[in-house]
């Protein structure tokens, strides 16, 4: 977008009576004067439980999401109108401030443009993702920033279509999906219009009188607004079904990372050609429209069929606020993990899919097939792009963040069945040239692929269920030798001489009984590890039925874990937890325990040279010692002390 095109405009609608002396004014003026009229009457909570904070002293916020100045000129023009009218309040940048802060805040008004592509200014960029991220993360609430009032003004050109003013939007729908409430309805100014000068001054004016449409005075917890001869604390105000309306408009037009390409696609819509000797379909799983959703909500698609996604823990550790479970149980460094998949299909549809199953799905590769070179470069550089978004960022340092653009780990399980790609040998071997760890997680459908696979850093198989019955329920997969499948995936993991790992889910109702058969597979695979975790709900949907009932507390996933452990007689031992994760890990004693003290870390650098020595290596020969703040039981809970713990503020309209 041009440096002009930092802009917003104002949305048109019929005039009413009552507003006939602005008829000179523009439509879209108008429009939002009328609206600010259904919203006068919202309450102003307090933003702290201080009894002797006093109005006078209590500060607005005013952000302004600028690219070439525009947004921060009509920012700094607001905030001399507040200030000679006694209203008091902070210019802020984005950039340098916590969005983590924002559900302390009682009043907030945001100047946003909208840059390329639809996406925010570079100061905007991790205020908009926060905001992103916290409204789809169900464990936040919807009443988040409940005591939060704002306002929000867009600047935008309708020059660039369906992109005009989303910046704006998108803050003004995800305030108002976690909690907070406007005291004016969103104003999209348009540049090229000639009159954003103009509607931004009407816009102002009638910020001034909400604000001023009595006096601020304190009524117990909260703030009410005095009207004139009317006094209201916004009791009678009833406007969420236009809200509600709103933001089912702004759902609809959301598509979720796994539904790319729909379905797999029928023999007759597929040619099938030959390359190589290998099977190459010639239609591209990623079509052009959902590329262009999925990029504007964040992922990275590369090529036809893979995708990478900045992690929440990447960031977390950025900021210095704590790493996954795999940097307290294996010694990754959570801000050097890049997540990634080269497949975005899957021969199962889990219940407890993150993705709501939605994904391509499949028994066998029938898309356009990409380079694993190309993969692998193209994931690297995207996510050294998302990892310099993180600059500037509170808490992010320029070692840490130096330490982010050159990736030490990849965990290939972002999203679907990465060793349906053909060439997932290949790919591995890219990474491993760069000395960049593996971590790969299969559904344990595939096991001639697990036989053939080259050596992992650490290889998982999705170990959902123990009896063929639960895991027809669970797992729901397309094979119907899905359960042959499994116990041969099982089996093909016994011969693997690297580390080796079942993953659990727990599923409250649907798995958790199973101790006994759960306990009858160790011998088949005979894994290194066994890590179980409780699900995480992700709503529920038409095909996923599941609630936070089903959602187990990490007290439960304990007991789950000693009781699955006593019935290993002796062979595995609780080695670590990491309780912010609700995950627990299962370690071989006879492997892993030394004089004592655990070894579950692994020693990256020793692994990368063994793989380059291209001599036979087994799992304990990588292997380093467990720091004593992850082992199970510690105080800590396995969260790293040499990190700042920062707990999340939660609010939802009812608990459990």
């Amino acid at each position: 977008m041009s440096s002009t095109a930092a802009a917003g405009s104002i949305s048109t609608t019929s005039l009413t009576t009552h507003l006939t002396i602005l008829a000179f004014l523009s439509a879209t003026t108008v429009y939002c004067f009328y609206k600010s009229r259904r919203l006068r009457h919202l309450k102003l909570s307090s933003p702290t439980s201080n009894p002797n904070h006093s109005s006078a002293t209590r500060k607005g916020k005013l952000l302004f999401i600028s690219q070439t100045g525009t947004s921060k000129t009509l920012a700094q023009r607001l905030f001399n109108l507040l200030t000679s009218n006694n209203l008091p309040f902070d210019l802020v940048d984005p950039n340098v401030y916590e969005p983590e802060d924002l559900h302390q805040e009682y009043l907030v008004l945001i100047i946003a443009s909208t840059w390329e592509d639809g996406n925010p200014p570079s100061n905007g960029i991790f205020l908009s993702n926060w905001l992103s991220e916290s409204a789809e993360d169900f464990r936040v609430g919807s009443l988040l920033l409940s005591k939060c009032k704002f306002a929000v003004f867009g600047v935008g050109s309708r020059a660039y279509g369906d992109n005009f003013n989303a910046v704006g939007r998108g803050f003004s729908s995800k305030m108002r999906s976690l909690g907070a409430s406007e005291i004016l309805p969103l104003c999209e100014g348009d540049v090229d219009e000639g009159e954003l000068d103009k509607a931004f001054g009407i816009w102002s004016k009638e910020v001034i009188r909400v604000l001023k449409a009595g006096e601020l005075r304190e009524n117990g917890s909260e703030f009410i607004v005095e009207n004139g001869d009317e006094m209201t604390d916004g009791s009678d105000y009833d406007d969420d079904d236009d809200y509600e309306d709103e933001e089912n408009e702004i759902e609809s037009d959301i598509v979720d990372l796994e539904d790319i390409a729909g379905k797999a696609p029928s023999k007759k819509d597929m040619g099938v050609i030959t390359s190589n000797g290998k099977k190459n379909g010639q239609k591209e799983m990623v079509t052009p429209v959902i590329r262009a959703s999925l990029t504007k909500q964040g992922y990275k698609i590369i090529g036809s069929h893979s995708g990478v996604k900045i992690c929440r823990w990447t960031k977390s550790q950025l900021r210095g606020r704590g790493g996954c479970y795999k940097h307290s149980f294996y010694g990754i460094e959570s801000h050097r993990c890049m997540e990634a998949t080269p497949s975005l299909a899957c021969a199962n549809k889990c219940v407890f899919c993150w993705r709501h199953h939605t994904n391509p799905v499949g028994k066998s590769w029938q898309w356009k097939m990409d380079d694993p070179l190309m993969i692998v470069n193209s994931a690297i550089e995207q996510h050294k792009k998302m990892i310099k978004q993180m600059k500037g960022v509170p808490g992010v340092t320029a070692e840490r963040l130096s330490e982010g653009l050159l990736p030490r780990h990849c965990a290939l399980s972002l999203v679907g069945e990465p060793i349906m790609y053909p060439e997932i040998n290949s790919l591995v071997d890219e990474l491993h040239k760069r000395r960049i760890s593996t971590f790969l997680v299969t559904n344990a459908q595939f096991p001639e692929k697990i036989v053939s696979l080259k050596p992992i850093t650490q290889l998982y198989v999705s170990v959902d269920a123990a009896t063929k019955d639960s895991m027809k329920a669970i797992d729901r997969p397309l094979f119907g030798d899905f359960w042959e499948r499994f116990g041969d995936s099982l089996k093909a993991l016994k011969d693997k001489q690297q580390r080796t790992v079942y993953r659990l889910t727990l599923v409250k109702g649907w798995n958790t009984e199973d101790v006994d058969a759960y306990s009858s597979l160790f011998s088949i695979g005979n894994p290194d590890f066994v890590e179980i975790k409780g699900v995480t709900y992700c709503g529920t949907s038409a095909t996923s039925k599941l609630t936070m009932e089903n959602v187990p507390w990490h007290a439960d996933v304990k007991a789950f874990s000693e009781a699955l452990a006593q019935k290993s007689n002796g062979d595995y031992e609780i080695a670590c937890e990491h309780v912010h994760s609700c995950c627990v890990l299962l370690a071989k004693v006879d492997k892993f325990k030394i004089d004592g003290q655990w070894h579950t870390w692994i020693d990256y650098d020793k692994f990368h040279d063994l793989v380059a020595s291209g001599e036979p290596f087994g799992s304990n020969d990588y292997m380093a010692p467990t720091p004593s703040w992850t082992v199970y039981g510690a105080n800590e809970g396995g969260f790293d002390p040499e990190q700042l713990r920062y707990k999340k503020e939660r609010n939802h309209k009812s608990t459990r």
